[in-house]
């Protein structure tokens, strides 16, 4: 079972239309009207199924070209994630990568499951591409089965940014699935900077279609990394507490509403189509970040529901 983090920018477009009509007059003023409008309360259900929890086991296979500076942007993202390793340094108030952490784990916590701790496993490498460079999702499931073999695990499946994969920049900008049988479950997540960063790494990238608002700095320097980093932080908010299909979730199974898509586009407060939100800009580089990580990592993360107000909530 897969489920995937569909467009941003197009799953905005009727949003927009709506918006355009009750709110949008000719004059200057949209942003303010706009955001000013609260989206109803949403509450997922818990459909009692097992969810992800304890020490977990984190693998990653790097499909294509990586250098060691984009691989270590993932890896410190994935421990930036345990709150011990940056309380050191991070007050408790600080917008840190941790405290994002912290609502999804609220999910777990509902259900009376353990909280979890990422547990960085082993790391593969496939830079020749062994089964090519136009993958079917079928084969990504095949790739994350080969990497692990613990029970319980997590597979990370990353793509470089000239392999194409079945429903790339088409219908989704990544997937999650599942292997019940061993309970293990595994991310899919492309490199889209040549392929579709208008639609997978926005809004470091100007969008293809919606309001065309000018990108913003990524806060590592790489605009296809970056939006990887997204993408992961959704998708991965979704795998703990839906990972096979029976967790938590609004809607139809095979199309779930979950933790992060049910808040797409919201990256801080006062978010609305075709802008992110009120962000942190780092004085130094100019970029827009709102989530503090370890090694001085800065990251954008996004808005994921938060049960206890069931609305999308961020961390700036």
């Amino acid at each position: 079972m897969a489920f995937s983090v569909s467009l941003k920018t197009n799953s905005l477009i009727g949003i927009v239309v709506i918006f355009h009509f009750f709110f949008v007059r000719p004059c200057f003023c949209a942003r303010k009207l706009t955001s000013l409008y609260q989206p109803p309360p949403i509450a997922l259900t818990y459909h009692n199924g097992v969810l992800l929890e304890g020490h977990l086991p984190v693998s990653i296979i790097w499909y294509g070209q990586f250098s060691p500076a984009q691989k270590s942007i993932v890896a410190d993202f994935l421990l930036s994630l345990n709150p011990r390793g940056q309380q050191e340094k991070l007050s408790s108030t600080e917008p840190s990568a941790s405290l994002w952490w912290k609502t999804v784990q609220t999910y777990l916590k509902k259900a009376g499951k353990r909280k979890i701790h990422i547990v960085p496993s082993n790391q593969i490498s496939d830079e020749s591409c062994s089964m090519g460079k136009t993958l079917k999702k079928s084969q990504i499931s095949e790739l994350a089965h080969a990497v692990s073999s613990k029970s319980g695990g997590l597979t990370l499946v990353l793509t470089a940014k000239d392999v194409a994969v079945e429903g790339f920049c088409m219908s989704n900008c990544g997937f999650h699935g599942s292997d019940s049988k061993k309970r293990s479950a595994f991310i899919w997540v492309g490199n889209s900077e040549t392929q579709c960063p208008g639609q997978c790494a926005w809004p470091f990238h100007q969008p293809i279609y919606g309001p065309q608002t000018p990108p913003l700095i990524a806060p590592n320097g790489d605009v296809g990394m970056d939006g990887i980093v997204e993408n992961i932080a959704s998708l991965l908010a979704g795998t703990v507490t839906n990972p096979f299909g029976n967790g938590y979730f609004q809607g139809s199974a095979e199309a779930p509403l979950e933790v992060a898509s049910a808040c797409p586009g919201i990256y801080g407060k006062g978010a609305y189509p075709g802008y992110a939100g009120d962000l942190l800009v780092d004085s130094s580089t100019g970029a827009s970040y709102n989530a503090l990580g370890v090694n001085s990592r800065k990251y954008l993360l996004p808005a994921v529901l938060d049960p206890s107000t069931s609305q999308c909530s961020t961390v700036v």
